[in-house]
Parts: structure tokens; sequence; C-alpha cells
């Protein structure tokens, strides 16, 4: 794939739309503005946000969520999943097809609610006054899109907060306009694969990535908010395949030694033919559904998408429906763990989209991806005495409130964080069954218990394939709360948290299992990582290795 001209406008869309927004933001916050008299509890909203954090981190949250909507929109329109072209024009046109048929009265009534639909006609045919009746009509359709697209992918069309709309960029159909580039840089060749939706996500962080590395040099330790743009790197796809083809698809082969998946894994190393390659005890499975593939630092979903492709392959060659493959695959088998909900959210897209190009009918009745995007979880001093008094104390073991408690600095310590309980479905499905009444108080703090053990049973030793491009980041970048809590949670391997995710990796895959990763090659020869390979050793067999990348049976 060519990525300079996406790399290109990524940078310039991520600069544009920033630009734009905060212009935006200044008009609306204005004391006579239009939009205070018109949606007043938007604006209050908006000012109640900014409070919370800053006014230039609502911008660039804002900037993002139209950034990645608007080219998961355009990349539907190209592969025809959007019933109408939403920003792509018909053959020949400029305007959008959802417009152009809007102007001959034609929307489509499952995605654009009545009186959105009256509104839209009103502000073209002239009986409802604007200064620019299109671009105000077309705004109107986008945000009826999306909010449509929220019922079936609510990872990355979550109901639009009102404060978001009102930040949407003014210029939506100039040949200017952000969705012009958009459409520019994602044309239809570029679009044959979900993995450009990985590349424009890498591209956009990139400047922010440089600024946080030009603090590094000046000594400036990266905050949990930077570590995804510090740390994430889209891993090419030849190194993806052969990652997952010599860990999922070995495992496969193993248990199905006359598959004919190993007729399309070109980058699969056979056994070795004596016999003797220390692969006797892999897990046995007796059909593709029982297979568990996790990548815990998931980024924007390359791996997963690759372990999709085989997985599809597999179901295909054991007799399944076509039909049934593409949601079997996503309640059954793939598992992302993540920190940066931006990169969870298109894994989560990514993930749906390959269902949807194999079954044209999946948005009727789609499945959820298992996407996991760890958030801090803490519970104020009290609130978890009470709530464990109404709800019962008998569930609560000591482990298990200190798991409840390990949560609260999620977005720094990530996937490294190694639940205290093991085994927490049973806990969560009894505590769903266990109401709390009216009391709000304690329906809040239910919530947040129950989105801790979710976290946790993520993160529990229960895969049989583990794959992943770690974070790299040595403990000169750390800041004193990771570094701190690297030294004490992983002692052997606290230099680099590469390192520390090996030490994990190996712990969150079943006995038998198989893991595949690409990391640096430092911890082969340098004396610091002399336990890593002792643990690495002792304990798995080593069945593939490639410059960076290393499959191991655990």
């Amino acid at each position: 794939m060519e990525t300079s001209k996406l790399k290109k406008f990524a940078q310039y869309a991520r600069r544009t739309l920033i630009e734009r927004v905060s212009s935006k933001l200044k008009i609306v916050l204005e004391p006579e503005s239009a939009a205070r008299r018109e949606n007043n509890s938007a604006v209050v909203d908006l000012e109640k946000q900014i409070k919370q954090s800053t006014e230039e981190q609502v911008v660039e949250k804002v900037a993002y969520v139209w950034f990645n909507r608007f080219c998961a929109l355009r990349f539907m329109d190209v592969n025809r999943f959007n019933p109408v072209g939403v920003l792509s024009p018909i053959p020949g046109q400029f305007q959008p097809e959802i417009l152009a048929e809007a102007k001959m009265g034609v929307m489509d009534a499952t995605m654009i609610l009545d009186k959105i639909q009256k509104k839209v006609t009103g502000l073209l045919n002239g009986s409802i006054s604007s200064g620019n009746p299109q671009n105000e009509a077309y705004r109107l359709l986008i945000v009826a899109v999306c909010n449509y697209y929220s019922q079936i992918m609510p990872f990355l069309f979550q109901k639009i907060a009102d404060y978001t709309e009102l930040l949407m960029p003014d210029d939506l159909l100039s040949g200017n306009s952000i969705l012009a580039y958009t459409r520019e840089a994602l044309y239809p060749e570029v679009c044959e694969n979900v993995e450009v939706i990985g590349w424009l996500y890498q591209f956009y962080n990139s400047e922010k990535k440089d600024q946080v590395f030009e603090g590094l040099r000046k000594n400036k330790k990266i905050t949990p908010e930077n570590i995804p743009a510090a740390t994430q790197l889209f891993t090419p796809h030849w190194i993806v395949r052969y990652l997952l083809e010599n860990s999922l698809g070995r495992l496969w082969m193993l248990n199905r030694p006359d598959s004919m998946l190993i007729d399309r894994m070109e980058y699969y190393i056979r056994p070795d033919a004596s016999g003797n390659s220390g692969e006797e005890n892999f897990i046995r499975v007796s059909g593709p559904e029982e297979i568990k593939v996790c990548d815990p630092a998931c980024g924007s979903g390359h791996m997963l998408t690759y372990a999709f492709d085989l997985l599809y392959a597999i179901y295909e060659e054991e007799g399944y429906d076509a039909s049934q493959i593409p949601g079997l695959i996503l309640s059954n088998n793939l598992y992302g763990i993540e920190i940066d909900e931006r990169a969870g959210e298109l894994a989560a897209f990514a993930l749906f989209m390959k269902a949807r190009e194999k079954y044209r009918r999946f948005f009727r009745k789609p499945v959820q991806p298992n996407i996991c995007v760890l958030k801090n979880i803490e519970f104020p001093e009290g609130d978890l005495g009470v709530y464990m008094d109404v709800i019962g104390r008998d569930l609560f073991t000591a482990n298990l409130q200190s798991l409840l408690h390990q949560f609260r600095e999620a977005d720094n310590f990530g996937s490294l964080i190694r639940p205290a309980v093991t085994n927490v479905r049973d806990v969560r499905e009894i505590l769903k069954t266990r109401g709390v009444g009216d009391n709000m108080f304690l329906a809040n703090t239910h919530e947040k218990v129950l989105k801790a053990l979710q976290q946790a049973e993520y993160l529990c030793p229960r895969y049989d394939v583990v794959v992943a491009n770690p974070p790299y980041m040595g403990g000169k970048g750390m800041n004193s709360r990771l570094g701190a809590w690297i030294k004490d949670s992983y002692p052997d391997n606290k230099s680099d948290l590469f390192a520390a995710f090996i030490e994990r990796i190996m712990v969150m895959v079943s006995r038998g299992g198989a893991v595949g990763l690409m990391t640096p090659f430092t911890w082969m020869f340098l004396g610091t990582y002399e336990k890593l390979r002792s643990f690495i050793l002792n304990d798995n067999t080593i069945t593939t290795h490639k410059s960076t990348c290393c499959g191991v049976l655990g």
C-alpha cells in the first residue's frame, strides 16, 4: 500500500480539523451566539466538559471524533456498505449522493428520522431560512447517519453529544472542505483493505508523537495520555502474517495435520520433521469455536483482522455455513485490549468491516467485537463498603476487593495489570442479577464494579493464542508512577515495557498455547534481559524466530 499520500492527508486533516473545531468553539461560546439561543443545554454541557479538562483537550477530542467518522463513512461508501453515498458523489458529480437524493425528495426513512427529513426539506426548498441551506442540510444528514449507525456500531458511532454536533466544521461541500480531501485520499484502490484505517490512525498521531519524543529529549516523561502516541506502531503486514501463521496457524496445523490452511500461509515454518520440536504438548481443540486469540495491545486491530482471515478459512474448511462464520468469529475467537479509546474504536470497526465484507447482511444482526478499552476505575472512600453491605459481603473476598482497586490507573499500566482474581465470570454474572433498587448512588458503584470485573476478565489467563507488537519504552521515558509500579510488579523485566509485556503475555496464554511477538532483538543477548531469557527458555519452547519476531509454544 502506498502510504505517503495517506500520511500527508492524515497530518493535514489533524491540523485542519483542530483549527476549524477551535474556530467553531469560539463562535459557539460567544455570549450571544446562535447556539446559545437554539441549543443552550448543549453549550452548557460543552462549558462543563471544558472545566473538567481543558479547551485544548475538548477540541482535540472532537476533531478526532469527526476524523474517525469521516474516514469510516468514506470507507463504507467506497465498499458500498452504505445504502447511499454519504460522503461520496455519484460518478461524474461533485455533491454527495445523499444530498443529491435529498434534493429530489428521496431520503431513507430507516436512517433519517421524519423530523430531520422535514427540516432538511425545509432548508432545501427555502421554507427554513439559512445562510448556507445546502451545507446545513448536509450537516443534518451526516449526523442522522451517524446516529443511525450508533445502534449498529456503538463503539465508533456513539450517539453524538449535542456539543460535538455544534463543533462540526462549517465547510462540508466546497472543494477545500475536509471531506473533499478525505475522498481524494481514500480512493477506491486504497479502500480495498481495511488496514488503511490503521495507517491513517498512526499518521494522524505522528506529529503528536514527534512532540512527545522532542519532550523526552528535554527530560519530559511520557504521561499516561501520551503513552499511545509514543508507543503505538503500525505493524507491517508481512510481519502480521508471519506472527499469526506461526501461532494461530501453527496451533491449527498441530490439531489438523492434513488441513489445507497450510496452502495459504506463505510465511508458515513447518515443524521439525524429526518430531523433536518440543511441540508435543499443544492445546487440543475439537473445533474452531474453541480457539481464543488475544492481542493485549491491539492498537487499530491489524493483528486481529488477519486472524479473522485465517479463522474464516478454518471455519470454511470445517464446513460451517458462510452466513454464520463472521458472527461466530467475533463472538468466540477474537479479543483485543487497548488503553487508547480511539484505537480501540478503530480496531472494532476494522473487525466489523471484515465481517460485513464476508456477509452482506451482517448489519441486520450485528455481533459486537470483543474489544476492551481499559478505563480508570476508582471508588471513593466508603462507597464500596456501603455497596457490599447492600449486595452481600459473601461474594467479596479479600482478593476480589483488591481486584476492584487495580484499575485506578488503567490508562498508565494497561494490560500489564495482573488481576488479583483470575476467574471473575461467575461473580460478574451473579452481580448482574442483583439489583440496587432506586438508589442512584449505589447504581453508579454497581456499574463501576461490573466494569472492573469485565476488564479483569479480559486480562485473565484464558487464551490459546496471544499475538502482539507490545509497546517499547525504556525506564527513562516512564512517568514516575509507571516507573515505580513496573519496578514493583515486574522487578526482573523493569528496564523496558516490551520486556514486562513478554513476561505478562506468557502468563495470559494457556498452557500449551501459542505466542507470537514482535519486539526489539536486544532481549536475546543483553545482560539486562538475562532473567527474561531464562524465564522464556525454562518454561516454553521457541518454535520459530525471524529477526525481531518470535513464535513460542507455552
